[in-house]
């Protein structure tokens, strides 16, 4: 995903030149070709998050759309501050973007296990919060982003993911995608879980309806009336904590919807996620996923 990202980054920045990208000195062999084609729009700011959040939002104050990229925890749990009051308090033009979130670090530990990052981020005021599936899922993402002023956070995984969608896809901000159609229940995934999810259905021959939801906040409510319409039972499955993540959203949407007669009744809800506790063993994403039972 994180090469999608940048191939396309460099696509839309040839024709915006306010298309502007802050590094927190990694990237490597990655973001080079953004940083050879527009050196005057590229920065490495060096292992100084929370700096690198500041000058994102000094730079969009001054018109341009700034993205800040860095390893999954550090542009974001790092920055919290910064992207509360600097960016999000103003309403700035600032994509926070992290590489590798949940396990896609494994080896490296606790420190580069990025478990909480939508919980935190979907409580911050004026921030979209967005987690592609697959690299189509991230380009159309992407256009999406650069379609709005608004702040946002966007959560890639590292590298390799498998291309799910057969074509280019268009994804406005808020809205999700049905990648199989079932009848007995209804699982629905955000960010890089999508091919496991996929690849679960298919080898135990489940008939489930898979959805996956490339944006936490805003939630697509319409999407989950229509499930809600159709199924009686969900499974929710994110490579995050349980508390606060894209379970919880789901759980508050459908509560949303029934509040305001919407729907009628709530489907239930299997939520898959990670327990409240650190991972202390080093390992793969493929290693810690089985580890910690992140299937259905």
């Amino acid at each position: 995903m994180r090469t999608a990202f940048i191939s396309h980054l460099v696509e839309r920045a040839r024709v915006n030149p306010k298309i502007f990208l802050v590094v927190g000195d990694l990237g490597y062999s990655v973001v080079e070709p953004f940083a050879n084609l527009f050196p005057d729009r590229f920065l490495n700011a060096g292992i100084a998050e929370q700096n690198m959040t500041g000058i994102a939002a000094g730079l969009a104050m001054e018109g341009y759309t700034v993205f800040t990229y860095s390893i999954a925890n550090f542009p974001t749990l790092r920055c919290m501050e910064q992207i509360r009051y600097d960016i999000c308090y103003h309403n700035l033009d600032v994509k926070i973007v992290s590489v590798g979130g949940g396990y896609a670090y494994g080896s490296l530990g606790a420190s580069h296990h990025a478990t909480e990052d939508i919980g935190m981020m979907r409580t911050i005021p004026n921030l979209i919060v967005s987690a592609p599936g697959d690299p189509v899922e991230t380009r159309a993402v992407l256009d999406s982003l650069l379609s709005t002023s608004s702040p946002a956070y966007l959560r890639l995984g590292k590298a390799g993911e498998p291309v799910i969608h057969a074509n280019e896809i268009i994804l406005p901000v808020g809205k999700s995608v049905r990648v199989l159609s079932g009848r007995n229940t209804a699982v629905l995934t955000t960010g890089a879980m999508l091919q496991h999810s996929l690849t679960t259905i298919q080898k135990n021959n489940y008939d489930f309806s898979l959805y996956s939801f490339p944006f936490v906040k805003p939630l697509d409510l319409e999407r989950l009336a229509e499930i809600s319409s159709n199924y009686s039972t969900v499974i929710t499955i994110e490579e995050h904590q349980k508390s606060g993540g894209f379970g919880s959203a789901i759980l508050e949407g459908f509560n949303d919807l029934l509040e305001a007669g919407v729907i009628s009744k709530l489907p239930t809800v299997r939520r898959i996620a990670t327990p409240d506790i650190f991972t202390y063993t080093a390992g793969s994403q493929e290693y810690l996923r089985k580890t910690l039972d992140l299937t259905f």
